[in-house]
């Protein structure tokens, strides 16, 4: 297939993305690989078509107005170390020897153009963990200072505001098709091929494993149960149970969140926001219905809710449920591992004349508590309807 630029990149992909979400679902992975590969292949061309386009640019300026990132010193170091081990003699034996691993910047920038485009991992606590093994988070999210005696209550009042998790628990694997001919443009749009790809990577598997992630091997999602007592069976977290929601006028959805804003251990906390995540088709046929008000003037005002309420829509979400809770609840951290090696095969895609090579990323990710995140059924949520007071009497009609 021909791309002559990014932007007609757009109009592809969002063929393919169904195609891996789908694939993702029926747990097809011979589908999704072929998936994945088609996407490869696209950005690959459209990356090589705007780099043969820009050839001739030196300016930095100019590149970096036209999305081309400038690489740190390390990052350029990193790439060409990667480009002169893959197109050596023996490239099996320059990976393995390679003394580099990929900078934690390369995975930042990742991590800025995946927030850009996913409202969902730009809300939620998102870390870059830089190949931490563990890592120490903050669950009571409220002043940890107590009054009263010293030592061991104190100590007993700080153990418990702090969960350690542990990176190391799931792996995220890409494979990254480059053609050979790519490896003579550089380093800059070896890094800009790179970062699509894991981004596009990471943003499938980090969304349905945020929303509706087992834990088991992979992320503990958002509409799973966790903390004391939770019975885990074979590393599976248990569904939480769906709440049903039929209106989202003040009192029903006053008291659908007010739980939220019982912390763990039994503490208060404040709710001065929530996320709602949404399956696209929900919202335009039950949410958007819900939360439309016509004005005095005739006109529509959309996302009216009586709390304040950060409407996100995913695909990963299943149709006709709902996930509304703190956003900052849920810890996702992920990195490079400080050992790691890339990993490369020839014959694999041999005769399309490409080498790929194989991009492990560690992480985990999870609630904090189990009281952040309420699991909605929403298949029976009504419109909204608009009270209007005429000459002192009261009358309610439904939003046309």
């Amino acid at each position: 297939m021909t791309m002559k630029n990014l932007d007609l990149l757009q109009a592809k992909k969002a063929e393919i993305m169904n195609k891996l979400n789908q694939a993702l679902k029926d747990g097809n992975e011979e589908a999704f690989a072929q998936a994945f590969t088609e996407f490869t292949e696209t950005i690959q061309e459209a990356v090589m078509q705007e780099a043969k386009g820009l050839v001739q640019t030196v300016d930095t300026g100019v590149l970096a107005g036209r999305g081309v990132r400038q690489l740190t010193s390390e990052e350029t170091n990193y790439y060409q170390k990667v480009i002169e081990a893959m197109k050596s003699s023996n490239p099996k034996q320059a990976l393995t020897d390679l003394d580099v691993v990929m900078p934690k910047t390369v995975i930042d920038a990742v991590f800025e153009d995946l927030t850009e485009n996913h409202p969902l991992l730009d809300a939620i606590n998102f870390q870059n963990t830089s190949g931490l093994i563990e890592y120490l988070v903050n669950v009571n999210g409220t002043e940890l200072a107590t009054w009263g005696a010293l030592t061991a209550e104190i100590i007993k009042e700080l153990t418990s505001g702090f969960k350690k998790m542990n990176m190391a628990f799931n792996k995220l694997s890409a494979f990254l098709p480059v053609a050979k001919a790519m490896l003579d443009l550089g380093p800059t749009w070896l890094d800009r091929y790179n970062r699509v790809i894991l981004g596009e990577a990471l943003s499938n598997g980090l969304e349905a494993g945020i929303i509706d992630g087992t834990g088991k091997e992979m992320p503990i999602g958002m509409n799973r149960q966790v903390g004391t007592g939770v019975v885990v069976t074979d590393g599976v977290y248990p569904l939480k149970n769906t709440v049903p929601v039929t209106a989202l006028d003040p009192v029903s959805y006053g008291t659908l969140i007010s739980g939220m804003a019982v912390g763990p251990n039994g503490k208060t906390r404040i709710v001065r926001e929530v996320i709602m995540v949404v399956n696209p088709v929900d919202y335009l046929q039950k949410i958007m219905p819900a939360t439309t008000i016509r004005g005095a003037d005739g006109t529509y005002v959309n996302n009216v809710l009586p709390f304040p309420t950060r409407i996100i829509q995913s695909t990963q979400l299943a149709v006709g449920k709902a996930i509304i809770g703190l956003a900052n609840s849920y810890f996702m951290g992920i990195g490079t591992a400080k050992s790691g090696k890339i990993e490369y095969s020839d014959e694999y895609r041999f005769l399309e004349d490409e080498r790929v090579y194989l991009v492990k990323l560690y992480g985990h990710g999870e609630p904090l508590d189990n009281t952040a995140f309420v699991y909605a059924d929403i298949s029976g949520l009504q419109p909204a309807v608009q009270t209007v007071t005429v000459s002192g009497t009261v009358q309610t009609h439904e939003v046309v």
